[in-house]
């Protein structure tokens, strides 16, 4: 997360990881806290359409989703993780011996987040607990 979030993910539709070369295990992947996309609106909501800050999210996600899973983005280039827009994820050590290129865009909005989309549903789960 970055920027100011908020529980309507204001700005942001989802996360998008592209693989740009090949990422294996020892190749820095992406650390996805598996199910954090539920736990992060209960910590956004309390800061209604403000939101929070990237450090504010994160001091408050972290030990939040750390009972959770990990899972690697590997993959092949030209592989794309598209994500809901609030998973804890983190980058790690490159052990390999290639160099790792990714990019990590935005899918920008082209109005509110509509009700009945997959995005709004896990944010409704999330805050039912």
């Amino acid at each position: 997360m970055h920027g100011s979030d908020n529980v309507a993910s204001e700005g942001r539709d989802l996360l998008m990881l592209f693989l740009l070369s090949d990422v294996g295990e020892d190749d820095a992947p992406t650390r996805i806290r598996v199910g954090s996309h539920l736990d992060v609106p209960p910590i956004l909501e309390p800061a209604s359409d403000r939101g929070l800050t990237f450090m504010e999210i994160a001091e408050r996600a972290v030990p939040a989703t750390g009972h959770g899973p990990v899972a690697l983005a590997t993959g092949r280039a030209g592989d794309v993780y598209l994500c809901h827009p609030f998973p804890v994820h983190a980058a790690q050590p490159h052990r390999g011996t290639e160099p790792k290129f990714m990019a990590q865009p935005p899918l920008l909005p082209v109005g509110p987040l509509r009700d009945d989309s997959p995005v709004a549903a896990a944010i409704r789960r999330g805050l039912a607990g």
